[in-house]
C-alpha cells in the first residue's frame, strides 16, 4: 500500500480536551493550547465531530486557521451527523458543546455530508485523514454492531465512500477511529484503509493488538495512531480508564508499574507516552490535551530518556508481552512516520 497523506509527527495532538471532555475549556485556553502545540513542532492533529458536538472542531478550525494549510496533517471522523437543536446534546464523556445532536449516519452519502460539515464547522479547506468513528461493540450492542458494520462495508457504505473520496482527491487517506481491534481487523480484511486512530489498546495496560491486528497492518502496509496513551488519564495518576472509574485489577496492575518505574527513576506517564512508539507499524501518538500546561508536559515526556533496563524488568515481571517491541534508550523526538 502507497502512503497517499504527508507524514505525521510522533507526537499529535487528540481533540478530545477541546470538546470539554470531563470539564469545560475556555476559548482562550482552547486557542493557547493548539499555539503551545505548533511551537512544540506538532504538526498532526485529531479531531470529531462527536467531541464536544462539534465544539472541537470549530477550536481547531479557529486556532489553525491562519496556520499555512500545507504545513500540518488534520484528521476528523465521520459516522455522527450532527443535526441543530436548542440546546446542546450532552453525551458523556463530555460536559458542553455546541447547540447540536449527534445523528449515526455510516452511509457513502453520510460520510460525504459529514466530511463537508466538518470543513465548514473548521472552515479549512480540506480534511487529510478521516476516520470512521466508533464503529464497534463498545458502543453498540452485537447486534447493532453487526447491523451498522454491514451497513459501512456494505455497497453504499462510508468503506466505499471514502475509497471514492480518497481517489477524488477529496482526503488522502481514511481508516477507522475505535476503541477495539476487531473492526479494524475486518476493515483490513473487507476494504482498503489506509490508517487506524486506536485508542487504549495499545499501552502499558493492554497490548492486544500484537497477535493479530499489528500483524496485518504490517502485511498490508496500514498504519496505526495510537489514541489514549494514558487510557483516559489513568497511567498519568486519574481515576478513570477507558472512560469510566478503574477497577481494582487495573488499580493493582498501576501499581506494579509504578514500583517498577520507581526502581529505575522512571516517569511512568513518560514511559506510558513513549512505549508504543516502538512498534514499527504505529506512526503517531496522539494523548489530548486541554491547557497549556498539560501540553508542553506531554511534549517534555517525550523527551525524557528511559533505561533499556526498566522495560527489560516490565517483561521480566509479565507486565509487557515478551514479543512487544521496546524502545531504543533515546528521547522520542519529533519525527515523522
Amino acid at each position: 500500500m502507497t502512503q497517499r497523506y504527508q507524514p505525521i509527527t510522533r507526537l499529535g495532538l487528540g481533540g478530545t480536551g477541546l470538546g470539554d471532555m470531563y470539564h469545560k475549556t475556555s476559548e482562550e485556553a482552547a486557542q493557547a493550547t493548539v499555539d503551545a502545540a505548533w511551537d512544540a513542532g506538532i504538526r498532526y492533529v485529531d479531531t470529531a465531530p462527536h467531541y464536544g458536538a462539534g465544539l472541537s472542531e470549530h477550536r481547531f478550525g479557529q486556532a489553525l486557521r491562519r496556520r499555512p494549510r500545507n504545513e500540518y496533517t488534520l484528521s476528523s471522523k465521520v459516522g455522527r451527523i450532527l443535526v441543530p437543536s436548542e440546546t446542546p446534546e450532552i453525551a458523556d464523556p463530555f460536559v458542553g458543546g455546541l447547540p447540536f445532536r449527534r445523528v449515526t449516519d455510516y452511509t457513502a452519502d453520510g460520510a460525504r455530508r459529514s466530511i463537508e460539515d466538518s470543513l465548514q464547522r473548521m472552515a479549512l479547506s480540506h480534511i487529510d485523514i478521516v476516520y470512521v468513528h466508533d464503529l464497534s461493540p463498545d458502543r453498540f450492542s452485537q447486534a447493532e454492531y453487526e447491523h451498522y458494520y454491514a451497513i459501512a462495508a456494505g455497497r453504499g457504505g462510508a468503506f466505499e465512500g471514502l475509497v471514492r473520496l480518497r481517489e477524488e482527491g477529496v482526503i488522502k487517506g481514511w481508516g477507522l477511529g475505535v476503541n477495539t481491534v476487531d473492526p479494524c481487523l475486518r476493515a483490513l480484511r473487507d476494504s482498503d484503509p489506509d490508517i487506524f486512530l486506536l485508542a487504549g489498546r495499545y499501552t502499558l495496560m493492554e497490548t492486544t493488538p500484537l497477535e493479530e491486528l499489528f500483524p496485518l497492518c504490517e502485511e498490508r502496509g496500514a498504519k496505526v495512531v495510537l489514541g489514549g496513551p494514558f487510557n483516559s488519564g489513568f497511567l498519568a495518576g486519574g481515576p478513570n480508564y477507558d472512560y469510566g472509574p478503574a477497577d481494582e485489577d487495573k488499580i493493582a496492575r498501576r501499581e506494579r508499574l509504578r514500583q517498577v518505574a520507581a526502581r529505575h527513576g522512571v516517569d511512568l506517564p513518560a514511559a506510558a507516552l513513549q512505549f508504543g512508539l516502538a512498534h514499527p507499524v504505529v506512526a503517531a501518538t496522539i494523548p489530548g490535551a486541554s491547557s497549556v500546561a498539560h501540553l508542553q508536559r506531554n511534549a517534555a515526556l517525550m523527551d525524557i530518556v528511559i533505561p533499556p533496563a526498566f522495560w527489560e524488568e516490565l517483561k521480566a515481571e509479565g507486565l509487557l508481552a515478551a514479543e512487544a517491541p521496546l524502545p531504543n534508550g533515546k528521547p522520542a523526538l519529533q519525527g515523522a512516520a
